[in-house]
This record gives structure tokens, sequence and C-alpha cells, in this order.
């Protein structure tokens, strides 16, 4: 029995639709007053900022599922749909590959032992309930929101799926996507070392609320983020020089995708989380930034410039695909004969 892929698309789409509500729902409550599956209301109204924008976050998840599903979804623009869906696949990318390791880790290791004392308790307090909602929403919210995505994009931009690395048009602006390649592979080196020692086990350059806890949680999402920035360089390496040019594009591409959003989204995230609720100034000496903070600008600027590399590249693919310029090793030279 064949499947339809439009019955797929929407249903996936739907998914998503419902699996952000019990999120949203939570958050508001939150928002408005109400301290329902949190055992500090003062420690929870600190994190007023971040649940306000965390909510934002998830509405325009809600919003992008429906574009998928509903008629006009198509004649939204290109740019206006990617960027927001970059960041929610390298967000709830991040979410859907953390959370099986994170099992594993607990069926391997065993259970995880909490301190008694939590530095900073605007970190803690959470009913038992409230991480199995958020992070199983999380979960079926990102399967569901990507398969619907994939099938769209499909529909729409069918010829990324068909081409190969070596169709890629060497454009005018190669050299720039080989210098922003480069110099996001470095970056990522860097990002890639921190990430791995903290995720070793390692606290040097990490605040006090991240130092002996005893949860698995951040050690899981630095492991993860070090293999995002291990992949998203590599992957744009692989198409800005153009290696193995008869693989298909669509899988280096993906990776990129995926690796940039986990990079930005998640850096820029935990800055502003860290920021709003973690910074206490008290004199000069503490105003200087640790390494967490240089290390998450560090995390960020390598996504960026993955960002902007792909834009010029699939800027540029497009526009030789409908005809308003032409690769630069095509120009004709007429003769002056």
């Amino acid at each position: 029995m064949r499947i339809n892929e439009r019955t797929v698309r929407t249903g996936a789409a739907w998914t998503a639709v419902a699996a952000t509500l019990p999120y949203l729902m939570l958050k508001l409550l939150w928002l408005v007053g109400f301290s329902v599956g949190a055992d500090n209301a003062e420690a929870l109204d600190k994190l007023w900022v971040p649940n306000l924008l965390s909510f934002g976050m998830d509405a325009i998840a809600f919003a992008l599922a429906l574009v998928f599903v509903r008629p006009w979804g198509r004649r939204v623009p290109a740019g206006l749909l990617a960027f927001p869906m970059w960041a929610a696949t390298g967000l709830l990318g991040t979410i859907l590959i953390g959370v099986p390791v994170s099992l594993i880790a607990d069926l391997v290791l065993g259970p995880q032992h909490i301190a008694a004392h939590q530095p900073d308790p605007g970190f803690s307090g959470l009913a038992g309930w409230v991480t199995p909602l958020v992070y199983g929403g999380f979960s079926v919210q990102g399967l569901a929101l990507i398969t619907a995505f994939l099938l769209y994009a499909r529909r729409r931009w069918g010829a990324l799926v068909r081409e190969r690395i070596g169709d890629l048009p060497d454009s005018p602006s190669i050299p720039v996507q080989r210098c922003l390649a480069c110099a996001a592979a470095l970056l990522a080196v860097g990002v890639a070392a921190a990430r791995c020692y903290w995720a070793a086990g390692g606290d040097a350059g990490l605040p006090p609320s991240l130092r002996d806890n005893g949860t698995r949680g951040p050690a899981v999402l630095d492991a993860v983020t070090a293999m995002m920035a291990i992949a998203a360089p590599l992957a744009l390496l692989v198409l800005v020089f153009r290696f193995r040019p008869q693989r298909r594009l669509i899988w280096p591409a993906l990776v990129a995708w995926t690796a940039s959003g986990s990079l930005v989204g998640w850096g820029a995230w935990l800055m502003i989380m860290y920021g709003t609720t973690g910074t206490k100034v008290q004199d000069l000496h503490h105003a200087v930034p640790g390494l967490l903070p240089l290390v998450q600008c560090a995390q960020v600027v390598t996504g960026l410039l993955v960002l902007v590399a792909g834009a010029l590249a699939l800027t540029e693919r497009g526009a030789l695909a409908s005809g308003r310029t032409a690769p630069a090793t095509a120009v004709d030279v007429e003769s002056p004969e």
C-alpha cells in the first residue's frame, strides 16, 4: 500500500502543531504568574525573559507547521521561511540527538545523583513531570516538523534533491565562500576542543551553577555541540571545494544546515540564559568574561559563517537557474575580428 506524500506531510505538520501546545500552555501559565510544576515561584520569576523568548520560539514553530499544511504555505517567501526553519532544525535536531544519548547514559551509568545544594536555584525546583513533558514534546515536535519541512522542500525545491556537488556553479563568490569555510573550521576546532573537555568532566571556565551539580544534561549538550562544531564546517568545506563531486548535494547541505543552526541556536540561547539569570557582577574582576561566554560567542560566529557561505552559494545557484546570471567560467568574449 503506497502512502500518499501529501497525507504524510499533513499528518506530520498537524502532529507538530499538537506537540507545541503543552509547552506553550505551560510557558503561558508561568508568564502570567502561575507556578504550575515549579516549587520555587521566586526563582521562576527570574526566568521571565527566557520564558518569554522560549514561548515566542515555540509559537514560531507552531506557525511553521501551519505553513507546511495550509494552501498558502507555498506562497511564503523562501527567505522568510528558511531562516526560522534553519534555527528550529538546529534547536530541535540537537534535542533529537541529545535525548537518546541521555537515556543511553542513564542505562549504562545508572541514575543521576543530584547534588543536595544547587549553586543557582534558578535552574532547579521543577516537578518531576515537567522535564518528560517538555523534552518529550520537543522530540515529537522535532520529528514531525522536520519531516513536514523535508516533504515541503522536496515539493517546492525538488531540484536540490537530484543535483550533485559538482553541479554547483563556479560562481564569482567562490573565493569568499572558501575563506568563510576555512575561518569557520578554525573557530570550530577551538569550540569542539572546549566542549569535549567539558563533556569529559572538566570544569575550568564554567560558572558555579554548572560545576558538580550531578546532572548529565550539560555534559550531553557539550558532547552534541562538539559534534555539531565539527560537522558544520566539514560539510561546508565539502561543498565549497567540490570534494567528491559525484555525491548527492543534499547530504552535505543537510548536515551544514542542521549543524550550523544548532551552533547558532543553542549558543545564542545559552548566552541569553546565563546573561539574564546567572550573571552577578559584584566588582570589575567579575565583569571580565570567562571562558564559557567566549566559547559560546565563537560557536555562534562559526554557525553564522557557515550560514553566510551557504546563503551565497544557494542565492547564486538560484539566480543561475532562473537565468539572471551565468557561471564565471561560461563568459564568452567576442573576437575583435
